[in-house]
This record gives C-alpha cells, structure tokens and sequence, in this order.
C-alpha cells in the first residue's frame, strides 16, 4: 500500500510535478508545496464523504468508471501537448463535489500558504484532482475494495506515511465541529488562525518541513 506522499517523492511524483509546473507556468518547488498540501487535503475530503455508505457508494462508482488510475499510466502522455480540456473540467467537477462551496476558501488558504495567486492554486488543483482520483481507484482494484468501511481504511492508509497525530488531524480539521460540513473553516486550517491554533497550518508545516 503506498501513501500519497509516497506518490508525490516517486519517479512518476517528480514527474507529475514537472508536468504541473509546466502546465501552471510556476517553479516546480512551488508547485511540489502546493500539491503536497493539495493532495492530502483532497484525499482528507474524500475520507470525510466515505463515511457515509452513500458517499462510499458515490465514490465506488467513480473509480469504476473512468478513475480507475488508468491516468497514472501515461503521464508524458497527460503533459504532452498540455493537459487536456476534458481532464481540467473532471476535475473541475471533482472538486466541486468534494470541496463543494468551501473551493474558494480552500484555494485562499493555499495560496496564502504557497505565494502562488488563487488563478493557478485553482489550475494545479484541477490537475491534481483526477490523478488523486486515479491513484485511489488503482489503490482500490488492487485491495479488492467494495464497501465503506474497506474505502475508509484505505483512504486512511494512503493518507498514512505522517505522524499518528498529523493523520488525525487532518480528518478531525476537515469537519472541525462535526457537523458533516467538511471544510468548514479550512482557511483558518491550512493557515493556523488564532481559533485552530495551529491547526492544518501546523500540522501541514511538520509534514512539508515549512
């Protein structure tokens, strides 16, 4: 079982974030913070929405559409000419889902974090999105995942790879007063207000060495 910031220091990590870079106009240091946020965020999101079995069934359903990781396959292929149209707008919609209204406070928040303006944050992670999406779906044929509590675990794993109480923290912050609503005050998270003292910012700061 690979973690996602496993993915992220891979040959094919080192490659998306060139291709990302490439495709944003921005450093690819820059880019590399900003997917090392984005993913885990992303990937704390889906955890959050599997906990119910219709949201597990939601995403099932996705990966064994066209998620099922076949992206990862080839990512020259993706960045070769420029990502495609089609892929931009899967992920437009795939944020949209997961993030649903809190999308703008999200992208603030991270690119208040990263120095990169909110036009590209929102482009990086329309990339991202699809290829995190891609990476769960091989992850879950390769386990033979097929209900909520198996998609939990696996989500859980893949965020692994981060102290215990960094891996908690990301889930818990996502819903920070357990109303089902899983950004609710993201900003403040990613950027450490006095209210989450500390926080996703803190916590995003021991994982990324910021």
């Amino acid at each position: 079982m690979s973690g996602l910031l496993d993915l992220l220091s891979s040959p094919m990590g080192k490659q998306l974030i060139s291709g990302v870079a490439g495709q944003t106009g921005q450093p690819e240091n820059k880019t590399a913070d900003v997917l090392s946020m984005a993913m885990p965020l992303l990937l704390g999101a889906m955890k959050k929405n599997v906990s119910t079995p219709q949201g597990a069934q939601g995403l099932m359903s996705a990966l064994s559409g066209k998620h099922d990781g076949s992206i990862l396959n080839d990512l020259g292929g993706l960045f070769g000419g420029g990502v495609d149209q089609s892929v931009m707008q899967d992920g437009a919609g795939i944020l949209g889902h997961v993030f649903g209204d809190k999308q703008p406070q999200v992208e603030n928040a991270l690119s208040q974090k990263s120095g990169l303006d909110t036009g590209s944050i929102a482009q990086i992670l329309k990339i991202a999105a699809p290829i995190v999406m891609g990476f769960i779906g091989k992850q879950t044929s390769q386990a033979k995942v097929n209900d909520s509590s198996g998609m939990n675990a696996l989500l859980g794993s893949m965020l692994g790879g981060q102290p215990q109480e960094n891996q908690s923290l990301i889930t818990t912050l996502l819903d920070a007063d357990g109303d089902g609503s899983i950004l609710d005050d993201v900003a403040g998270m990613v950027m450490g207000s006095n209210k989450k003292k500390g926080g996703l910012g803190g916590l995003l700061g021991g994982l990324f060495g910021k």
